[in-house]
């Protein structure tokens, strides 16, 4: 699922214009060392925090059928998670690296939610919202500036992205449906058993062979007993 918001992400930056102009769109730490060997313009896109909104989580099976309408697989619910990216801008000068940031700002915050259309994957499959908060962090994440501490780098204006995305449950294949009755078959004990000739089916009745008739068969009812009127003695 990671990877797929990575994606829709990067779809949705490059469609800004990010990638008419030449520039890059990238998710690779910003370390000093990464620095040092940028040459192009660039946004980096860097995921720092993963948390699981257990308020959202729900219970319950959702059933996926086939083209014919049968239950194939039960899916259990999906689990929601936040997605706190560090978005920065980095260029020659700093007035075109706050002109990057500020093209990037103007994307997100008029997004709500990712267009179905940037979905990939599991994510276009569970077909639900994929919320997108520009300039939010998620629940304790941690501050910028911690995360720049840890990365060994300076300080730089960056953007703080959230995104609120669903991780599919676990999948369990059903097996495929009954199409013929239950049915007893008897035989005598032999040293080299043999196919029994007689087939009883349970619960049912006027039925010789089973196998070729399933459930289709014609069943004999049985004449529904009198009702007898209250105080009446059975003769």
């Amino acid at each position: 699922m990671i990877h797929e918001v990575d994606e829709a992400l990067r779809r949705l930056l490059a469609g800004s214009g990010l990638e008419a102009a030449g520039v890059e769109v990238v998710f690779d730490a910003p370390t000093r060392e990464w620095a040092a060997r940028r040459s192009a313009p660039t946004v980096c896109v860097f995921l720092y925090d993963i948390r699981e909104d257990s308020r959202r989580r729900g219970s319950g099976t959702q059933e996926l059928y086939d083209d014919e309408g049968f239950v194939v697989a039960r899916r259990g619910p999906a689990r929601w998670f936040d997605l706190t990216y560090l978005v920065t801008a980095w260029a020659s000068r700093p007035q075109d690296e706050h002109r990057l940031l500020s093209q990037v700002l103007a994307t997100v915050v008029s997004t709500d939610t990712l267009p179905p259309e940037l979905l990939t994957g599991s994510l276009a499959e569970l077909g639900l919202i994929v919320d997108l908060d520009g300039g939010g962090t998620g629940l304790d994440a941690p501050a910028a500036s911690d995360v720049w501490s840890a990365l060994g780098g300076e300080l730089k204006p960056s953007l703080g992205v959230r995104v609120v995305a669903p991780l599919a449950g676990l999948t369990q294949l059903v097996g495929p449906p009954v199409t013929e009755g239950l049915s007893v078959r008897a035989a005598a004990h032999a040293a080299e058993p043999e196919e029994p000739e007689d087939a009883r089916r349970l619960r049912y009745s006027g039925i010789v062979d089973p196998a070729g008739e399933g459930f289709g068969g014609k069943r004999e009812r049985r004449a529904a007993p009198a009702r007898r009127r209250r105080g009446e003695r059975q003769p």
